[in-house]
């Protein structure tokens, strides 16, 4: 039985986007050498591999439902994945997570009841304070590409909460994962491959581990003791994560807005913590 408080449900979640953040910061210097889609190429495959070797999912255990599932999950992994790492590339980083971030918000407020909808709208201000897209010009490949991976994170939240719910322990993602790794290897891996090194694998093998197989799984045990509004909710902490790494990490120093913003996600944050417990699922195959 999954506990009732969703505290430890936050902790997961906050300790996904930490894992994100920082593989995200890991990435830059790697993408300068294969490309975004090489850098998600690569995370994506040693992931499913990773996955495979350590769970052993085997398909017969699961219902055919669960299992379609879970292959659909995989595809809309892959697409949040290569196509966040695009708009990455072209976009501020908290331009494109705020932008990505419109994927779980829409969650939040549309499976939101009553009061619940306050947090959604709190987060939303606070990652229009936070990035600020008033400022500057805006690349529009890099625009199309973050929406597109809002509404692949969408998917991803739903659908991983129907396979956490209908999967027990981490089989499900052993699943998915796989499977976008297999998208990713079809899409991407001719046009890079040839320019892989031993090196390069092995720091393709250290993302892998840091985003998406650590913060992937934590999501999906997250998700098992949260509502999608709360989880949705959480998430929106993304750019304030991103802000707080990019000071310390890049000497980025934040306006007063920017400011503003994080005290409305950590706003929004609480009221999802103390409104979002899910009631206890049994999970079958």
């Amino acid at each position: 039985m999954l506990p009732s408080t969703p505290r430890v449900g936050v902790a997961l979640a906050v300790g996904a986007m930490l894992s994100v953040q920082l593989g995200l910061a890991v990435s830059v210097s790697l993408a300068n050498q294969i490309g975004p889609t090489g850098v998600a190429w690569l995370r994506l495959a040693w992931a499913g591999v990773l996955l495979l070797v350590l769970v052993r999912p085997r398909p017969s255990a699961f219902r055919r439902p669960a299992l379609l599932t879970c292959v659909v999950l995989g595809f809309a992994t892959a697409g949040m994945t290569i196509l966040f790492m695009v708009a990455a590339t072209r976009l501020p980083l908290g331009t494109a997570s705020a932008l990505e971030f419109l994927g779980p918000l829409t969650v939040a407020i549309v499976r939101g009841r009553g009061g619940n909808r306050v947090w959604p709208v709190l987060a939303a201000a606070g990652v229009v304070l936070l990035t600020q897209p008033w400022q500057g010009g805006t690349d529009l490949i890099g625009l199309g590409c973050a929406l597109a991976a809002a509404v692949c994170w969408g998917a991803y939240i739903v659908l991983t909460q129907r396979v956490g719910d209908e999967v027990s322990g981490l089989r499900g993602l052993a699943v998915s994962m796989p499977v976008a790794g297999l998208v990713a290897t079809f899409v991407h891996a001719p046009s890079v491959v040839g320019d892989l090194t031993l090196p390069l694998v092995l720091a393709g093998l250290g993302l892998a581990v840091l985003v998406p197989v650590v913060p992937f799984s934590l999501e999906m045990l997250a998700l098992r003791r949260l509502t999608a509004s709360a989880f949705g909710t959480l998430m929106s902490l993304e750019p304030a994560i991103a802000l707080v790494l990019g000071l310390i990490v890049l000497h980025q120093v934040p306006n007063p807005a920017a400011v503003a913003g994080i005290a409305f996600v950590v706003a929004a944050g609480i009221g999802a913590e103390r409104t979002g417990a899910r009631e206890p699922v049994k999970a079958g195959a």
